[in-house]
């Protein structure tokens, strides 16, 4: 496994500390690991979402596709069994 050093302004590794001293994270390690999952899994989440978009964007739905679509939607929403409150 790779180690990676880095300067961390000291209120953050101060609000750090607070998390692993209430148990929210391990270690200090364990938090920045934790982080840099998150922010990657984001990134990858945009890129598939802009992946969908330009799709859309060179191949458009047709009318047809967008009728059945909401036809669909229409169907799964009666479906439903809303509650009262």
């Amino acid at each position: 496994m790779a180690q990676l050093v880095t300067r961390v302004d000291d209120e953050l590794v101060a609000q750090l500390d607070e998390m692993v001293e209430s148990g929210e994270v391990k270690s200090r390690s364990d938090a920045v690991r934790n982080a840099l999952e998150a922010m990657l899994d984001q990134r990858r989440r945009w890129l598939i979402g802009e992946a969908i978009v330009e799709g859309y964007r060179r191949i458009p739905e047709t009318e047809e596709e967008l009728r059945w679509a909401e036809g669909n939607l229409r169907d799964m929403i009666a479906e439903e069994p809303w509650e009262r409150w």
